[in-house]
């Protein structure tokens, strides 16, 4: 996932980016609704992670904005508030999914993995294409019944060209997405993930084209 987090609790929001991180998500944290705008109005994010009470503009203004430029991001809040009346507001503004504080770091990180999965159009975690299977959520790769390993960055790339398949996919494009805004990367960092990927894969029906000029495609070898 592509994960922006928009929180002012420092404490509580370095603890959600170190356990997103952990699970193998690129996820970004900024503490305030304007520059959340500002990143959304660039960079692609898959789901957005929207406190309530910020400073300045409010999760809830914020996310009226969006709605109101038929920005269909999945966006999930997280309120102090329990009364229902706040909840059903969240909801009416056009929040897919709500969480009240505080909660459990699993509950967050599988609620976000439902609304990613909702917008791809799949109803559970698996992934199958050809003879290899992958789950978004124990991040587990096999091929033939047999577990591969990979890093965490590998992982990364595989489950992003399994959900964009038969898709042409940029270098830049592929780095938006594995790299958040904090790290650097050298220009042929993204091909030598792809290397050491293609080499783990070896025998699986997933081939990972490059197109010269163009970027990378996969499709599955029948």
């Amino acid at each position: 996932m592509r994960v922006l987090l928009t929180e002012d609790n420092q404490g509580l929001a370095q603890s959600i980016v170190q356990y997103f991180s952990e699970m193998g998500h690129a996820i970004d944290w900024v503490d305030s609704a304007e520059k959340a705008e500002s990143i959304l109005a660039h960079d692609t994010i898959e789901v957005l992670i929207l406190d309530v009470n910020l400073p300045g503009k409010s999760g809830f203004e914020l996310l009226t904005s969006l709605r109101s430029r038929k920005n269909s991001i999945p966006v999930l809040i997280l309120t102090a508030r329990a009364e229902v009346d706040d909840r059903v507001s969240a909801l009416d503004l056009g929040a897919d999914d709500y969480l009240v504080k505080p909660f459990d770091l699993r509950e967050l990180a599988a609620r976000c993995r439902a609304l990613v999965r909702r917008e791809r159009g799949k109803s559970d975690n698996e992934i199958h294409c050809g003879n290899l299977r992958f789950n978004s959520a124990t991040k587990v790769v096999k091929v033939n019944q047999e577990i591969i390993e990979l890093r965490p960055r590998e992982v990364q790339m595989l489950e992003l060209f399994l959900t964009h398949l038969d898709r042409m996919l940029t270098k830049d494009d592929i780095a938006n997405r594995l790299y958040n805004f904090d790290e650097a990367y050298t220009p042929n960092a993204v091909e030598q993930t792809l290397t050491r990927l293609r080499k783990q894969l070896q025998g699986s029906t997933l081939i990972i084209k490059t197109v010269r000029g163009l970027g990378y495609l996969a499709h599955v070898h029948d």
